[in-house]
């Protein structure tokens, strides 16, 4: 087997396990504050956090699949090491990136779900707030 088909095997592999991992960690994770920002409907929550699971894999893996070309030939162990430490590496930011993009979504959806919940009719816990 050459070099560029070990490559192509353990950037699939790598990026693929890194992928399902973060997505199980997103989505078990996710589901409390779904739940609050839905205001406790759990089938909506869970409704919305199974879509976003689907929509982040197929983001994702499309990436990672749509970057596995590798234009330079690989002529040792050095340059294979080289060339998947630079696209395991950009896999990695991505996923960072869209994981804090996921915690902003989430933050502004909870803080409005939180400004709804204060000014609901008969809310007890709104004194002398407006309605």
């Amino acid at each position: 087997m050459s070099y560029i088909l070990i490559s192509y095997t353990l950037y699939l592999i790598l990026t693929l396990v890194l992928i399902i991992w973060v997505a199980r960690k997103l989505f078990s994770n996710g589901k409390i504050f779904l739940l609050d920002i839905f205001h406790g409907n759990k089938e909506l929550a869970n409704a919305v956090n199974n879509l976003l699971l689907v929509g982040f894999y197929l983001i994702n893996i499309g990436y990672a699949v749509y970057t596995l070309s590798i234009r330079e030939d690989i002529l040792n162990a050095r340059a294979l090491v080289e060339g998947l430490s630079v696209k395991v590496g950009a896999i990695i930011l991505i996923l960072g990136g869209m994981h804090f993009l996921n915690m902003l979504v989430f933050y502004k959806l909870r803080k409005r779900a939180l400004l709804e919940k204060k000014f609901e009719p008969g809310n007890t816990a709104n004194k002398g707030g407006i309605y």
